[in-house]
């Protein structure tokens, strides 16, 4: 989701002019706050954000072991879902600054902040990022006592840390060091420590051993040329990327970066090198990527309407807003076609592309994707050129007439997870013949940006 802080100002008239378009037909908009789902779809479980942090929305999930992770504006919590069926809260820390999306590694938590704080403490207090001592960028907690998280270090970056990616090292260096790869953009010429062009990432390098020594090590420019900046219908020129999917063993990585799609070769972690390039002029904003396991194909997701938009309606229609499917052709991108869901929202539902991962099925390419208050979609890519919907949950409009919907929809170890803006962490299951050989494949680990190879029944 774009930043508050920056973004709402400047979207504030396309959000305004596509909250006019025509409603879907009512017969189609299931009632106000009642869960639907396909008949292939069970909701298993939901489990209400805790107490402390009930006030502000759900972010995005990180998983290991028997626990996943979930980001909220307010902090994190983390849940015991050794057993879906009963999930329950562990811990909750309250740790204010949005977006507070998370990754986790070890025994260590990363945490993106990109909203201007007073100081990198968890009692910090909004600051304008016009003050030259106000602090955003990456915090670090220990979460070796799933009850009790520390707080061990934090790390400020150029314009903040609206999302994070986290690279393991290469060789021996794996055992020694992780890489965040940092993205932030909309610089201004008052924001000393966010000053333009800002067209580049930052790149934190963390000591496993010492995590405490963290330390921004590298400053790469990805768009010399500055980017795309004047195409028609662009929410945000580009000024930086908003998220970066890394497939580290490939040595590879996808940045969608506002206005641009682009290709990375990682092999050196510090200098990550742009091999391709793209844009597409139906894209409003480009804003995170999927590669298929076999890294020949990559989803971009366009945030039409920086997510505060009605855009599934007939009146925007089924290309803009959608996810882009490209090959991977000899190191360039392939546009094969668009993928949205055909399943119209209420004028009052905020529904745009927005986070997923893939469904571990050999020979296939399935995902899972949240659409916000178009609830989350699993679909089949596995013929770029002809995707289609498989299944799907979602929930009515709210009854209070607000925005909302699920941020993050996650498969991990047969079943899918969803953080909700207002309604908390659901558990959902899908059965399925295209789905179900996915229910053999087990990880003890999945931060969806860093993307790892499944095969032989287990995530590696």
């Amino acid at each position: 989701m774009s930043s508050p802080r920056r973004v709402l100002a400047m979207a504030g008239a396309a959000v305004a002019l596509l909250l006019t378009a025509l409603p879907a037909t009512a017969s189609d908009i299931p009632p106000p706050d009642a869960v639907v789902t396909s008949p292939n779809v069970t909701h298993v479980r939901n489990v209400p954000k805790p107490d402390a942090i009930a006030s502000s929305i759900n972010t995005d999930i990180a998983f290991q072991g028997d626990y996943a992770y979930v980001g909220n504006y307010g902090g994190f919590s983390i849940y015991d879902i050794r057993n879906p069926k009963k999930a329950r809260v562990v811990s909750s820390v309250v740790c204010p600054g949005g977006q507070m999306d998370v990754s986790v590694y070890g025994d260590l938590l990363f945490a993106a902040v990109d909203s201007s704080r007073s100081d990198d403490s968890c009692a910090s207090t909004d600051r304008s990022a016009a003050e030259k001592d106000a602090w955003e960028g990456v915090r670090i907690f220990d979460i070796s006592n799933k009850a009790r998280p520390k707080y061990i270090k934090a790390v400020e970056t150029a314009c903040g840390s609206h999302t994070l990616t986290l690279v393991p090292g290469k060789g021996r260096d794996r055992h020694k060091n992780v890489y965040v790869y940092v993205s932030s953009y909309l610089p201004a010429a008052n924001f000393p420590d966010c000053q333009p062009p800002h067209d580049k990432i930052s790149i934190i390098k963390v000591p496993l051993r010492h995590p405490q020594a963290a330390h921004v090590a590298a400053t790469p420019v990805v768009f010399p040329d500055g980017g795309n900046e004047d195409q028609p219908g662009l929410l945000i020129p580009t000024t930086g990327c908003h998220d970066i999917t890394a497939y580290a063993e490939k040595d590879i990585a996808a940045g969608a970066c506002m206005g641009d799609g682009v290709l990375f070769d990682i092999s050196d972690r510090l200098d990550p090198k742009v091999t391709a390039r793209t844009t597409d002029p139906n894209f409003a904003f480009w804003h995170s990527a999927t590669f298929t396991n076999n890294a020949r194909k990559v989803v971009f997701t366009d945030e039409l309407g920086g997510g505060g938009a009605a855009t599934c309606n007939e009146a925007t229609g089924p290309n803009r807003g959608a996810d882009a499917i490209y090959d991977i052709s000899n190191g360039q991108f392939a546009f094969k076609s668009y993928f949205k869901i055909s399943r119209h929202q209420d004028d009052s539902e905020n529904c745009v592309a927005h986070n997923g991962s893939l469904i571990p099925v050999k020979g296939r390419d399935i995902m899972v994707q949240a659409w916000y208050m178009g609830g989350l979609s699993v679909w089949d890519f596995t013929d770029s050129a002809n995707p289609r919907e498989i299944g799907f949950f979602e929930r009515g409009p709210r009854s209070d007439g607000g925005g909302g919907g699920i941020w993050s929809a996650y498969y991990y170890n047969g079943y899918i997870y969803a953080a909700d803006f207002h309604e908390g962490f659901d558990v959902i299951k899908i059965d399925d013949r295209l789905t179900n050989s996915a229910k053999h494949v087990r990880t003890d680990r999945l931060n969806v940006q860093t993307q790892e190879s499944y095969r032989n029944g287990w995530w590696h």
